[in-house]
């Protein structure tokens, strides 16, 4: 008799300890610092000079972008999260983990043919994430662009519409920024 008692006691407390772990491991193991701030600098090719900076803090950009007809304009995005009360860059971060990550552009409003830059990073699969870019403006008006950085695509089309305008599309994957910025 004591045999299937011990048996049973085992099972159990076996079940229970399984079952008490389980609740207590997270389903989303993906930690990471919530992005709070894009800053977008633009640099006029023709003229170097002329350099606009716009930042895009919860929701709202402190400004419009510039975009003149038929001129070309170098791009940086800088991905930021909230220290304390100042703002740290995590491109770092997203530089070291690359295979994770991927920005995708889409203009409303006016035509603009994105091309990712020679000095952009590069995944392991070729494709640049989209940190460094250069727009084109073919046709100018007023509008927003929409930026995207996702994490974890499960499939990325870099030249997408097409090889002279990278604008890029994903499938799956999360949106660590979703950001629309108004152009004039």
């Amino acid at each position: 008799m004591k045999n299937p008692f011990k048996t049973i006691f085992a099972l159990i407390t076996v079940l229970t300890l399984f079952s008490c772990r389980n609740n207590e491991i997270p389903e989303d193991i993906h930690e990471h610092n919530e992005i709070e701030k894009l800053t977008v600098k633009l640099i006029n090719i023709e003229n170097l000079a002329d350099e606009q900076i716009i930042s895009y803090i919860s929701g709202k950009a402190d400004k419009n972008l510039n975009l003149e007809l038929g001129k070309t304009y170098l791009v940086d995005l800088d991905f930021e999260v909230k220290h304390d009360d100042h703002y740290h860059s995590v491109n770092d971060d997203i530089i070291d983990e690359k295979d994770e990550h991927y920005i995708t552009f889409a203009f409303s409003g006016a035509a603009v043919k994105v091309k990712r830059s020679n000095d952009d990073t590069v995944r392991t699969d070729g494709k640049k994430v989209g940190l460094k870019t250069e727009w084109t403006v073919t046709s100018a008006g007023h509008g927003t662009v929409n930026i995207k950085l996702i994490h974890q695509p499960a499939s990325i089309e870099e030249n997408y519409p097409s090889a002279d305008d990278q604008q890029g599309k994903t499938t799956g994957g999360e949106a660590d920024v979703n950001a629309s910025i108004g152009f004039n």
